[in-house]
């Protein structure tokens, strides 16, 4: 399977294709499956914190399947997560020094989203 994957993606411009496919798919089954990291976590927090950090979370998660899966990324599995992982530590200080707009753009579980509005 390796192999059949070095060769497919053989052309220098093609490197990392793998990862990118990877990575976009495995957010569109979680989108289409209703799987979700930020009702897991709203069970144990508050709501839109919960959601900034299950979508952090989410990608972390397909980034990891998605540079094991990729050949030529598969190196930089370790730099891929702790890179993914660092931001996670700034949401407590852009929570406290950064508010949103009133015209931010609301997107998220539908059934959740009148709640965490209402519990602003």
């Amino acid at each position: 399977m390796e192999n059949l994957l070095e060769n497919f993606t053989a052309h220098p411009n093609l490197r990392g294709m793998i990862f990118g496919f990877t990575h976009v798919f495995i957010t569109l089954l979680g989108y289409y499956t209703g799987l979700s990291i930020n009702r897991l976590l709203k069970i144990v927090s508050k709501g839109h914190i919960a959601g900034i950090f299950g979508a952090a979370l989410s990608h972390i998660f397909a980034d990891l399947i998605a540079s094991l899966v990729d050949p030529h990324i598969r190196s930089m599995v370790i730099g891929i997560m702790i890179g993914g992982t660092i931001p996670l530590l700034f949401i407590p200080l852009l929570e406290k020094y950064f508010t949103k707009s009133k015209a931010h753009i609301v997107v998220g579980d539908h059934e959740d989203v009148k709640k965490d509005l209402d519990s602003h």
